[in-house]
């Protein structure tokens, strides 16, 4: 054991320090207690906590301010955020408001003034990356997610950590900062292999579905991980017009082997409304899918759940699974036909590696990982995949 979480063999950036925001208190204590674990293990001495003490303050028109109770001087600091999390709220002229994602960023730019430069480093977690949707230029219209990088590069943040980037090449905004887009891959696989073992194992009666173009490198990799056959949706939309920001779409074309007496699983990086997933359902139903369930990063359910609940009853749908990397309510994580993957240790496993300056690189091999768990499993006879 050794003092201040220090050896000679180790070339740290500087003494650890996380700030979770109000957005990610939850995760952020998962956070602590999994760096702290994986220090223990190495016989490095730990604090009795790496969270720094950060209040945030909203006045009643709307402003706010953040305050560091306790020095930042010299730290390698890890800010984290969940820009998603609806369920942050405050008084706005005495009405409750829900804290959206423009508040929520503009909360870890005040947190990186609060710091004001005086850490060793500023490290942003923001694991759904701000305005990821707003990363291409079609016209005349904004270019958020490129601004909202940009600015955080010129506030001095070092790297930018985020998860499952809707279109990675949004990066090129900054050539200058680092900025590490991550998978939740391997714990997704993980937990559905430990759930779905049986149905993994029958690879000819089984698919991975994307439900469009755009998600094909995603359900590639997937597919070439498991040993699967893989599907796609092609989506037709209407160029002509634009309902609530997007072209609507008309139909779902599929293009893929036979479905009948086949279980699939559909794997996306995000559910926002719902409704494609919904419709994609319906017509894997209609083509005689067996069991169907669906993968994504984020699950917004922006417009509720009762459609994926009626799906559920019906016997139409059989399980989500989706990460906690963004918020969602204690009431559907209770539901029967969700299933909640925890990132927690496998972030901690980053931030880690990142403050001891070494490379992410072995823990990204979510392939190699895969390899190992299955190999694993076949010792134990839980389990036979192809590996």
């Amino acid at each position: 054991m050794v003092s201040n979480g220090r050896t000679n063999d180790i070339s740290f950036a500087g003494d650890l320090g996380i700030i979770a925001l109000q957005s990610c208190q939850e995760f952020g204590k998962k956070l602590d207690e999994h760096v702290k674990n994986l220090r223990a293990k190495e016989g490095i001495d730990h604090p009795e906590t790496f969270m720094i003490d950060a209040q945030e303050i909203r006045f009643t028109n709307g402003e706010g301010k953040i305050i560091l109770n306790e020095t930042v001087r010299g730290k390698d600091i890890y800010l984290v955020c969940d820009i998603g999390n609806y369920s942050c709220t405050y008084n706005l002229y005495g009405h409750t408001n829900h804290m959206g994602p423009d508040e929520h960023f503009q909360d870890i730019k005040r947190a990186v003034s609060a710091i004001g430069g005086k850490a060793a480093r500023i490290n942003v977690m923001m694991p759904m990356l701000y305005a990821s949707r707003q990363d291409r230029n079609k016209g005349r219209e904004s270019l958020d997610c490129a601004l909202a990088l940009r600015e955080l590069e010129a506030l001095g943040v070092r790297d930018v950590i985020t998860f499952d980037v809707h279109n990675p090449s949004v990066q090129n905004a900054v050539p200058l900062m680092s900025f590490e887009n991550l998978y939740a891959t391997y714990e997704i696989v993980k937990n559905f292999i430990h759930d779905e073992g049986e149905i993994v194992s029958d690879k000819d009666n089984f698919l991975i579905i994307s439900p469009d173009l755009g998600g094909m490198e995603r359900a590639i990799y997937y597919s070439t991980v498991m040993g699967i056959d893989i599907g796609m949706y092609y989506k037709r939309r209407d160029y002509s017009s634009v309902v609530d920001g997007r072209n609507p779409i008309v139909q779902h074309e599929y293009l893929g082997r036979d479905l009948e007496g086949k279980n699939v699983i559909i794997i996306d990086d995000i559910i926002a409304t719902g409704e494609s997933a919904v419709e994609i359902i319906h017509n894997l139903k209609k083509r005689r899918a067996e069991k169907i369930f669906v993968a994504t990063t984020f699950a917004l359910f922006t417009k509720g759940t009762d459609a994926f609940r009626k799906l559920y009853d019906d016997g139409l749908l059989t399980r989500v699974y989706s990460t906690n990397l963004t918020y969602v309510p204690e009431d559907i994580r209770q539901q029967p036909w969700f299933k909640h993957v925890d990132m927690s240790p496998f972030a901690a496993e980053v931030v880690n590696s990142l403050n001891m300056n070494r490379s992410i690189e072995p823990i990204l091999d979510a392939t190699g990982r895969l390899v190992e768990h299955l190999k694993g499993l076949q010792k134990q006879s839980q389990i036979t995949l192809p590996i």
